[in-house]
Formats: C-alpha cells, sequence, structure tokens
C-alpha cells in the first residue's frame, strides 16, 4: 500500500481572509485605485496602532523606498558615510549608494545576530553622518545604546523595522522610539502584508513633509488633494527631482485589514515559536533568542544555526528538509559575500567573523500564521529526522 506524498510545505505564506478581499473591492469599486483615501486611512490607522499622537506616518511602495526617503530627507548625500549591519539583505545598505554616499559594515552580535553595538562605535569617522540598525527577524537591537552613541557622535539614526512589527524595546513599540525615522516592510512574507508596501514613521514634522513630496515626483500636491477638492485645482509644482514611490489604494485596503488582525498573527507566531522552541531544545542546534522578559518579538524569521557537532553542513541540511517536502531559506547570504559590496569595499570574511559562522550555519525554517499545528508538527519531524533524533 503507498501513502500519498504531503504537498509541499512552503517557507513562507501569507494569510489573507474575506475582509481583505472585501477591502480591496471596495477600493475597485470606488474608482480610486492608486493613493487616495484608503491609503490617508491606512496611514492613520498605523499612527493609532503605534500610539503616539505626535507621530507621522508615509505609506510607500516598499520598505526600499521608504528607507531611501528617510536617508534623502535628512541629507544624506556623496562624501558621508552610513554605518550598517553585514548581515541584512542588501536594500538596507543599496540606498545609501543612491544617495552617492558610502556604506561602512560592522560585524553582529553572536548572540542576537543584530548590529554589534561596539562596532558602530568603532567605525566611526569624521564622515560618518548616520547609522541604520536592523532589528533582525523581529528582536529588537539594542536601540537605547544606539541612540546613545548618536547622540554623542551627532549622528542621525533610521531603523530598519522591515522584521520587527509589533516589536518592543523596554515595552515601547518599535517606531515609537527616539530615532529620526523608522521603516517598516509590508512585503508578502512579512508580519503584515500590502502584497509590496512599507511604512516611513517618524515623529519629525519637515522628514514627513519632505518625504510626502519626494514620494511622489517632488510635487507639492499628491493626486487625491488636487482630484477632490470642490474647486479647480489642477495647478501643482515640482519642487524637487522626486521619486515614484507612493503606496496604491489597492495595498492600502490590504493592510487596512491586516493591521486589524495584527494581534492574532502575533500570538499564533508566538505560538508556533514556542512550540519549536521546546521541540528542538535537545538538538544540536542554536536556536533563536527571544526578547528579555516583558518583551516583545515579532517572529517575523525563526532561524536555527547548526551546532559544531551537528554531523551534516547546512547546504545538506536544507536539500534534506527541502526532499521531505519544507521549504526554507537563509537570512542572509551576508553583505561582505555579495560581489557588489565586496569588490567596492574590499571586504573579506575575516573581517565579519560572527556574521560570517552565523550565515555558513543558518537556516530559516516556516514560521508563518497560515500554517496549522500538524504542519508546525511536520516541521518539527523534518528537523528531528535530520540530525538522528
Amino acid at each position: 500500500m503507498t501513502h500519498p506524498v504531503p504537498a509541499f510545505l512552503p517557507f513562507a505564506l501569507p494569510e489573507i481572509g474575506e475582509e481583505e478581499i472585501a477591502e480591496v473591492v471596495d477600493a475597485l469599486r470606488s474608482g480610486w485605485v492608486t493613493t487616495g483615501p484608503k491609503a490617508k486611512k491606512f496611514e492613520a490607522a498605523f499612527a493609532e496602532f503605534l500610539g503616539e499622537p505626535q507621530i507621522e506616518c508615509v505609506a510607500v511602495n516598499s520598505a526600499t523606498a521608504g528607507l531611501h526617503l528617510a536617508l534623502e530627507a535628512i541629507g544624506i548625500g556623496p562624501g558621508d558615510e552610513v554605518i550598517t549591519t553585514t548581515h541584512t539583505f542588501t536594500a538596507t545598505a543599496e540606498v545609501v549608494r543612491y544617495l552617492g554616499a558610502d556604506v561602512v559594515l560592522v560585524d553582529i552580535d553572536p548572540a542576537t545576530l543584530n548590529i554589534d553595538i561596539a562596532a558602530i562605535e568603532a567605525a566611526i569617522t569624521p564622515r560618518t553622518k548616520a547609522i541604520i540598525p536592523v532589528h533582525y527577524a523581529g528582536l529588537a537591537v539594542d536601540m537605547l545604546a544606539v541612540l546613545d552613541i548618536a547622540r554623542k557622535h551627532g549622528l542621525r539614526v533610521v531603523e530598519d523595522a522591515a522584521h520587527a512589527l509589533p516589536t518592543t524595546l523596554e515595552k515601547e513599540l518599535i517606531g515609537t522610539l527616539g530615532s529620526d525615522a523608522c521603516v517598516f516592510s509590508f512585503y508578502a512574507n512579512k508580519t503584515m502584508t500590502t502584497g509590496e508596501g512599507g511604512m516611513l514613521v517618524t515623529r519629525n514634522a519637515e522628514l514627513a513633509k519632505r518625504a510626502r513630496v519626494m514620494r511622489l515626483h517632488g510635487m507639492n500636491r499628491d493626486a487625491f488633494d488636487r482630484f477632490t477638492a470642490k474647486v479647480p485645482s489642477w495647478y501643482y509644482e515640482i519642487v524637487a527631482p522626486g521619486f515614484k514611490y507612493n503606496m496604491t489604494d489597492i495595498a492600502a485596503a490590504l493592510g487596512l485589514q491586516q493591521l486589524k488582525r495584527l494581534p492574532g498573527f502575533l500570538e499564533r507566531r508566538q505560538a508556533i515559536a514556542a512550540r519549536y522552541n521546546e521541540a528542538l531544545a535537545d538538538l544540536p542546534l542554536v536556536l533563536p533568542p527571544d526578547a528579555p522578559h516583558g518583551d516583545t518579538h515579532s517572529w517575523h524569521l525563526y532561524v536555527l544555526r547548526l551546532a559544531d557537532d551537528a554531523g551534516i553542513e547546512r547546504d545538506a541540511f536544507i536539500e534534506r528538509m527541502f526532499a521531505l517536502g519544507i521549504g526554507c531559506s537563509v537570512h542572509y547570504i551576508p553583505l561582505h559575500l555579495q560581489p557588489y559590496w565586496r569588490d567596492r569595499y574590499g571586504l573579506k570574511p575575516e573581517q565579519f567573523p560572527h556574521s560570517q559562522k552565523a550565515f555558513e550555519r543558518m537556516v530559516s525554517i516556516p514560521l508563518y500564521t497560515a500554517m496549522s499545528d500538524a504542519d508546525v508538527q511536520r516541521v518539527i519531524a523534518a528537523v528531528r529526522s535530520i540530525l538522528g533524533r
């Protein structure tokens, strides 16, 4: 008797419900599908979620766009240096190069996989203008230390919070701390999604104003303002050579409903992470760190690291998982190994020993809200079978 082969379990899937579909249909039927009333409503809802009346939210078509807008607004340009971690997706760094500035990459803390605070301070030169900390996998960077360094050296801080919704530090939500700007991602595999999209968050009214102008061609009035006015108001002015970074109402419609579900999404992600922690604790693995007691890890990613005595190489482990019908990924191939960054700055793995070692042993296993308990158990069984337990 043959048993049916279980369907392939992908690394990540969004959870889209009837509420999201209805909201998108409402946008389509309204006739307003680009940036309009839903985008404004989404920005307001996001600010309300963060719970800070002084915060301004600027909806954009990606977190990459948000990071670019934030750096442009604080005046980063040729001759400047911006410090960030090598252990991130290239978007974190590439936005610095968009503006003609240089990236200075530093290593990570081997326990948290977040940027090494001491390495930030050691990398500061007279050209340094800003720091981009990355809240890796959904665990908060020690922002109090980062902000202290920034104050001491007169630097600006833009948080890459693509993984960090709704992460907390000292019980405060990421996005409400003292940085110049904080940027979230709503890409398809994030803790909530708009398909593609992001949100730039800041308390600085001038920064927000500049970002709004630059997200739409440097135009001083957006189409919603011009086309919904009660008197003819076709006139606008181009005040800067801007970009095309606006979020559509179709995407914002998804976001409005996903944001309402975010607390439930977090609860499910926490439950899956807790199940993994319990079931994999006796294996030759380094399990991901949780947030300190009283704080929240968003659990965007669940990243295993194979221990020295695991008896299998990382690539072979992923191949075995795939053969068992389970998708995995690696977060990330560090920037110091990527040809562009390696060659431009003459980078070598030995400059980043913690990131390099983590990369060689890390695997991201599936963790997303659409997983059933049976799916979670299947991942656990696969990991245990490969590691011989």
